[in-house]
């Protein structure tokens, strides 16, 4: 099989380029996560989870905060 010649391979390299060219503008208007900003605001179920997980982090740190008060007393 003979090897393609550099204007061949360009041509085709050029012919590629261009189709994804075209997908570009697609791929731009597809939405991303940043569409879903603020899209549960005011909802009763993610009040309920919000409040949920800062009672978590501060029961997290209130433990944080306890062992290092015990090593310090321990030294």
């Amino acid at each position: 099989m003979p090897k393609p010649t550099l204007e061949t391979r360009l041509k085709v390299l050029e012919q590629q380029v261009a189709e994804l060219a075209k997908r570009v503008p697609e791929a731009e208007s597809a939405k991303d996560w940043r569409s879903t900003i603020g899209m549960f605001t005011g909802e009763e179920i993610m009040k309920r989870i919000d409040e949920s997980a800062r009672q978590f982090r501060e029961a997290d740190r209130r433990k944080a905060r306890q062992r290092v008060t015990r090593r310090r007393v321990k030294s």
